[in-house]
């Protein structure tokens, strides 16, 4: 017998508007994806290629949280059906939300005259000698209105959504002033009011370094320290800290100075690192068990070594690869050696202007040779795993929150990274609440 509550209620906001479902059955779900009565551990090695599913399945909701589910051959009798929302899914998947654990979803103005420019000839670190870059993003960001930045990111958000995204990490880092990146943090803690979105904040004031201090970087770290990051502990606005190790950007003895800063002040480490070349990102980030470290274009055999000896997680952006013409990350490489590998978008004006996670399936499956399934466990509870959200999002599980969509009809799972340009989802349910998308 399953026992649910009665009633409706309708909200609208900007942008995303939705429905509370307080009751909620599907049934004749073709399959039902990601099902795992525990999630203790992060999806590692060869069980990274086994997602475990239900066909012929049914899934109930009660008040946002997953209640149930099972295969339709026990499907339970239910006595009162009154107030309960049904909806049929034949030939239909369900699959746990995305969960896009390193994105910058909140910018002003675009940057399509430096991939313009990319196209012609330059290269990044060009770019951003003349301007171009971070830089080029810290500027715009700089004559925004909170409420601009506000409005634009909603879109973005509302897109993501769409997409079948329903958890995501949103980093400072445009900002570099301390104003400015209140400022930016200041928004994303808005977002969190305005959005059905899981969301997490990242203070990355460590993203580049402003001109005036080019040379006197230490005073710029110093800013970051005793300024900036006092303050976005005394508010609240952030969960963890990150920093940009590359050449030209910070050290990895820059890299640890700042992130254990932070950490002494509550937030948890993550860092860009092994993007541009092999530089020390990972082994930093390790030293400071950072939760991930997220790029790794460059990692080499001792990065594997040191993460398969921690519990941070690597972390690829295939968006970020592909778009720079990067060489692939060794994806492959990663999962053979046991890690627990997560992708995420890295959604950005500059870099990767793509929140799209179907996307990212379908590059990893055609250019680092990942499963369907890998990319399934690596988009899903590993990415959960990245944001400290692994109890909330991720997976099917009874207890967690009912973040979830389901598909147009498709054949299978390897549909998604097959049709890569496609939208497969064709309805989203946040909180067990069914989102209006266009």
């Amino acid at each position: 017998m399953m026992y649910f509550r009665q009633g409706k209620l309708n909200i609208n906001f900007n942008f995303v508007s939705y429905y509370i479902m307080r009751r909620l059955l599907i049934k004749n779900i073709k399959q039902l994806v990601q099902v795992r009565e525990v999630t203790a551990e992060p999806i590692k090695g060869k069980s990274m290629d086994e997602v475990p599913h239900i066909n012929d399945a049914w899934l109930a909701v009660e008040d946002g949280i997953i209640l149930d589910y099972g295969s339709m051959d026990d499907f339970p009798g239910i006595t009162d059906w009154k107030g309960l929302e049904i909806i049929e899914a034949e030939d239909r998947l369900v699959i746990p939300s995305w969960v896009d654990s390193h994105t910058h979803i909140v910018y002003a103005g675009s940057r399509e005259g430096e991939f313009a420019d990319r196209i012609r000839g330059l290269t990044y670190e060009e770019i951003a000698q003349k301007g171009g870059g971070i830089l080029n993003s810290a500027l715009k960001l700089k004559d925004a209105t909170e409420e601009e930045l506000v409005e634009s990111a909603l879109i973005r958000c509302n897109e993501i959504i769409s997409q079948g995204t329903g958890a995501v990490e949103i980093k400072s880092g445009y900002g570099l002033y301390p104003e400015a990146e209140l400022k930016m943090l200041r928004v994303i803690k808005k977002l969190k009011t305005l959005t059905p979105l899981s969301i997490k904040a990242t203070f990355l004031a460590a993203h580049a370094v402003p001109t005036e201090y080019k040379t006197n970087k230490a005073k710029y770290i110093d800013i970051i320290l005793n300024e900036t990051l006092p303050q976005v502990a005394k508010e609240g606005l952030a969960d963890f800290i990150d920093v940009f190790c590359e050449k030209n950007y910070f050290t990895p003895e820059e890299t640890i100075q700042i992130l254990e800063a932070g950490k002494k002040l509550g937030l948890t480490p993550k860092v860009h690192a092994e993007q541009m070349s092999n530089y020390g990102g990972v082994i930093a980030g390790v030293k400071c068990g950072a939760i991930s470290v997220d790029h790794l274009e460059f990692v080499e055999a001792k990065e594997i070594e040191a993460l398969k000896n921690s519990k941070t997680i690597p972390t690829i952006l295939p968006g970020a690869a592909f778009f720079l013409s990067l060489p692939n990350p060794p994806a492959r490489e990663m999962i053979n050696a046991g890690l627990a590998l997560a992708v995420a978008s890295d959604f950005n004006p500059g870099s990767s202007p793509s929140g799209n996670m179907n996307l990212m399936q379908a590059i990893c499956c055609i250019q680092y040779k990942m499963t369907p399934n890998e990319c399934m466990n690596a988009s899903t509870i590993n990415t959960a795993f990245a944001m400290g959200l692994q109890n909330e999002v991720g997976s099917i599980t009874i207890g967690k929150k009912a973040n979830f969509f389901i598909t147009k009809k498709i054949n299978s799972l390897d549909m998604i990274a097959y049709s890569f340009g496609s939208n497969p989802v064709d309805q989203v349910f946040l909180n067990g609440e069914k989102i209006k998308t266009n």
